[in-house]
């Protein structure tokens, strides 16, 4: 027997996550000049990181013969959220939570509820830890909420919500999604993905940490990766119980955050004008998208995150041709959506380079 069939089973099945295009990686392909190159696919931040977590990065790196101090960042998490450091957990980007969670909750045997076109780590994490995956009709591209509560088995552990979700954009109103929480057996954890709530507008939001206290079960996830422009220090965080946030340390790796991260994410916390000038960006921003997506007569579905998802008539040869203009986007096969292609909204200069790139693609 080989050593690949000597793996789990619920291993070899796992197919590999797969990240946005990286710029180098299409100018090595195309043989374009890394500054020809416009990358809309990841949902990064296009102002960049906050200064102040820059500065504060810049400093840490004095220090990084020492192993990493995560107490500033809890404190500080403590402090903006009301909640003591012990219900706050910290990952190498909020994926790296998510895997947390499973592996606390997850095992042969079980199984984990998700929405059909959710974000991909969730079965991801669920296939790894050795659980099955029950993936829900979405209802007009987002959470069915009825028919995820109906879908619960006796085997089930968890249920995975984005809000707003990815890729799609969609938006659970939070009076809906509070009576769905606490509707939800207290042996089932659920996990409410918020990586994209600083988009929101200020009408719209909720802060859902009051849920906790009614709530037990509940985590809610966060990143610094978005609208604090840190995604490649690899940043995230939980809410939640003592008690789960207790079981997820005793998985967490030593030292999971490193130096730079905690240092800049903590930095990032007070940076309150990058994060207004962020959000101000993306609501220009957005308004530039959809206006270009519509004149080109593309179908889209309204979003409440940092990107757009919209329909073309032939999705994969459209980003072929963006790709050969040095534009990249994200195509969306892998999500069960092969017509669909998501752009993240960009500065002003970019947008405008992607609208002209897909009019000549189309």
């Amino acid at each position: 027997m080989s050593l690949h069939e000597q793996s789990l089973p619920y291993i070899r099945a796992v197919s590999p996550y797969q990240p946005g295009k990286p710029i180098t990686q299409l100018a090595r392909e195309m043989g374009l000049a890394v500054d020809q190159i416009v990358k809309l696919a990841s949902n990064e931040n296009p102002l960049g990181m906050s200064p102040r977590a820059l500065t504060a990065g810049v400093e840490a790196m004095a220090d990084l013969a020492r192993y990493p101090d995560d107490f500033a960042l809890k404190q500080a998490l403590a402090e903006r959220t009301g909640l003591g450091v012990e219900r706050i957990v910290l990952g190498n980007g909020s994926n790296d939570v998510l895997d947390l969670i499973a592996r606390v909750f997850l095992a042969p045997g079980r199984s984990a509820i998700f929405a059909q076109y959710a974000f991909a780590v969730y079965p991801l994490a669920t296939l790894t830890a050795g659980a099955e995956g029950i993936a829900v009709a979405a209802r007009d591209f987002g959470h069915d909420l009825q028919a995820m509560r109906a879908a619960l088995r006796p085997d089930t552990r968890l249920i995975w919500i984005a809000n707003p979700n990815n890729p799609t954009g969609t938006f659970l109103p939070y009076p809906q999604l509070r009576r769905f929480v606490q509707s939800v057996p207290a042996d089932v954890v659920v996990v409410l993905d918020e990586a994209y709530n600083e988009y929101l507008p200020p009408a719209e939001r909720c802060e859902t940490t009051a849920w906790l206290s009614e709530t037990p079960n509940l985590v809610i996830t966060r990143t610094f990766s978005k609208i604090y422009g840190l995604a490649g220090l690899r940043i995230g965080y939980a809410l939640t119980s003592a008690d789960i946030a207790d079981l997820m340390n005793r998985v967490r790796q030593p030292f999971n955050c490193n130096n730079l991260a905690l240092a800049a994410a903590a930095a990032a916390l007070d940076d309150h004008q990058f994060v207004a000038a962020s959000y101000a960006l993306n609501r220009s921003g957005m308004e530039q998208i959809v206006g270009g997506l519509k004149r080109l007569g593309c179908t889209h579905i309204p979003s409440h995150g940092n990107f757009v998802t919209f329909r073309v008539a032939d999705a994969f040869l459209a980003n072929q041709r963006l790709l050969k203009q040095g534009v990249i986007v994200r195509p969306l096969v892998a999500y069960g959506m092969p017509d669909w292609l998501r752009v993240t909204i960009g500065t002003e200069t970019e947008n405008l380079r992607f609208l002209a790139a897909l009019e000549a693609s189309l």
